[in-house]
C-alpha cells in the first residue's frame, strides 16, 4: 500500500471527505530505510494525515484551502529525529544504557532489557544480582528461562520483553484483548459546550488551543509537539524527581513551554487543577489507571472542565492483562513479533528491529490527528471527548500491511539529504540543530514558535 493509499485509509477512519485528499502531494524519493515493513509509507502517511487535519481546522476557522506537500525522505529523517540532533555543533550525548538490548536466556529464547532510566537499570541489576556490564548481564541471564525472567521483571515494574514470533503474539491474551480495538479511538464521554477552535483572529490552525502535556520520552511528546507546530499553546508539565532523556526532551520539546509540578504535593495538584480548568486538551502517557489513581481520570477531569479533550497513550492498550505493564516502542516490537521478523529477514540468529522507533513516531502523529478530530467534533457537537491510542495497536496496523524484501527500494539517508532537513534555533541549551517539520503547507506553514525549553523554564500558567 502506498503512502497515498495509507493516507486515504487513515482519513476515512476519521470520517473525512475524500475530496480533501487532493490537497496532499507526496514528493521526493520513495526509497525507505532497510526493513521488511513499509516504514517509509507509514512515516509519510501519518505525518500527512495530521497536516491535512490541521488544514481542515484552518478552513473551519474561515481560512482558505491550502496545498500540502510531504517529502518522503524528510519524513524518514523526522522519524529518526533524535539521532540527528546537535547542540552547539556537537552531536547530543548518547542517552542509551550500555546494558540495554537483546540477550539469550538459558532456554535459548531471547529477551530484551530496556534500562535507559536509572531506576529501571538499577532494578534489573538488583534482580540479576550482577554488575553493570554487558558480559555480566549476559552471564546472569543464562541462568534464567526467558519467559520467567520477563514475568519476574514485570512483577517488579521493570521493563523487559521476551522475543516472540508473530504467531505467538497473536495467540497471546493481550494481543487478543486489543484485536478488535480501532487504530485510534475518539469518543464522546460526557456533555459539554460547543467550543470554537482556538481564539478568534488566530493566524494558525490551532492558535488559542491550550494543551497540557504530561508525557515523556517519544510518542505522546511527539503528538504534543505536532500540535505546537500548528500553533497550539502547549505547556509540558514534568517534575524534578522524574527521570528524563535529555536529547528527547530537546527534540520533542520544540514549540512548547515547560513547567514543573510535583504532584505528590497538594499545592502542586491544586495548581494543576487550575491549569486543567483552562485547558482544551489534557494529554498523558502514564500506564492505564496510574494517573487516574491521583484523581485525573477522564471522567473526573471532564467533570472539572466540561468540554475537555482527554488524551491517553499507552504501550499495550487500555484493556487486557498487560494494560498496566510498562512498555516502550522497542519492547512492543519485541513481544509482537516485529523484532523476530526483522531478524529472520536479515538472516541473523539474534532479533532485529525497525530502522527507527516507528511505533513511537507514528503513534505520536496519529495522536495529534485524533486530538484535532476531537477538537473538530467539539466545535460542531459540543461534549467532552476521550482520545486513546497505543503502541501495540499501531504495531498491529503496521504488521497487517504488505511486506517487501529487507533492502527492496531501500537507501540510507545521505548527509546532504539530512542537512537539507535541519533547522537551527537558539535555546537555553545553546544552538540546537534538529529536523524541521516535514509538511509544507502553503497558507499556514508548520513551525515552532518557541525553541526547546530547559525543563521548568516557565511558570505553570496559561499565556
Amino acid at each position: 500500500m502506498s503512502a497515498a493509499a495509507l493516507l486515504a485509509s487513515l482519513w476515512e477512519m476519521g470520517g473525512g471527505e475524500s475530496e480533501a485528499l487532493q490537497q496532499v502531494t507526496f514528493s521526493g524519493d520513495s526509497a525507505q530505510l532497510p526493513s521488511i515493513f513499509p516504514v517509509g509509507d507509514v512515516s509519510a502517511a501519518s505525518i500527512a494525515v495530521q497536516a491535512l487535519m490541521a488544514a481542515q481546522l484552518w478552513q473551519a476557522r474561515g481560512g482558505t484551502a491550502q496545498k500540502i506537500t510531504i517529502d518522503r525522505r524528510h519524513a524518514l529523517a523526522m522519524f529518526k529525529s533524535d539521532r540527528y540532533l546537535s547542540i552547539n555543533g556537537k552531536p547530543a550525548d548518547d542517552p542509551w544504557s550500555k546494558i540495554a538490548g537483546y540477550y539469550q536466556a538459558g532456554d535459548g529464547r531471547w529477551i530484551q532489557l530496556h534500562t535507559n532510566f536509572p531506576h529501571h537499570r538499577d532494578g534489573v541489576l538488583a534482580i540479576l544480582e550482577c554488575a553493570e556490564e554487558r558480559a555480566a548481564v549476559a552471564k546472569a541471564i543464562e541462568g534464567w528461562k526467558a519467559a520467567e525472567l520477563e514475568q519476574v521483571l514485570a512483577d517488579a515494574d521493570m521493563c523487559a520483553a521476551m522475543i516472540r514470533t508473530e504467531q505467538e503474539w497473536q495467540a497471546h491474551p493481550q494481543a487478543q484483548a486489543i484485536a478488535e480495538l480501532p487504530l485510534f479511538e475518539v469518543r464522546r464521554i460526557a456533555d459539554g459546550p460547543v467550543v470554537a477552535i482556538g481564539q478568534q483572529g488566530g493566524q494558525r490552525p490551532l492558535s488559542g488551543v491550550r494543551v497540557l502535556d504530561l508525557s515523556r520520552v517519544i510518542a505522546a511528546p511527539v503528538g504534543a509537539r505536532t500540535l505546537a507546530q500548528h500553533g497550539a499553546d502547549v505547556l509540558a508539565i514534568s517534575a524534578a524527581h522524574l527521570p528524563n532523556i535529555m536529547p528527547l526532551v530537546l527534540d520533542t520539546g520544540r514549540g512548547k513551554r515547560s513547567a514543573q509540578l510535583d504532584l505528590r504535593n497538594a499545592d502542586a495538584r491544586q495548581k494543576l487543577h487550575e491549569l486543567i480548568r483552562g485547558a482544551d486538551v489534557f494529554m498523558q502517557a502514564y500506564r492505564p489507571g496510574a494517573i487516574a489513581g491521583l484523581g485525573y481520570s477522564a471522567e473526573e477531569l471532564c467533570a472539572l472542565n466540561p468540554g475537555l479533550i482527554h488524551v491517553s497513550l499507552s504501550a499495550y492498550g487500555h484493556v487486557g492483562p498487560w494494560a498496566s505493564r510498562r512498555g516502550f516502542d522497542s519492547l512492543v516490537q519485541s513481544v509482537s513479533g516485529i523484532a523476530d521478523a526483522e531478524g529472520r529477514a536479515a538472516g541473523n540468529a539474534a532479533p532485529g528491529k525497525l530502522p527507527f522507533q516507528a511505533l513511537d513516531h507514528a503513534t505520536g502523529y496519529l495522536l495529534a490527528y485524533a486530538t484535532m478530530l476531537a477538537l473538530q467534533k467539539r466545535a460542531v457537537e459540543g461534549g467532552s471527548w476521550q482520545v486513546r491510542v497505543s503502541l501495540a495497536q499501531t504495531g498491529r496496523w503496521l504488521q497487517a500491511m504488505h511486506r517487501c524484501g529487507l533492502h527492496e527500494n531501500a537507501a540510507e539517508l545521505r548527509e546532504d539529504e539530512i542537512a537539507g532537513f535541519l533547522q537551527t534555533s537558539s535555546s537555553g541549551f545553546g544552538e540546537v540543530q534538529a529536523i524541521a517539520p516535514v509538511e509544507k503547507m502553503s497558507v499556514t506553514p508548520a513551525h515552532f514558535a518557541l525553541p526547546a525549553p530547559v525543563l521548568g523554564q516557565h511558570q505553570a500558567v496559561w499565556m
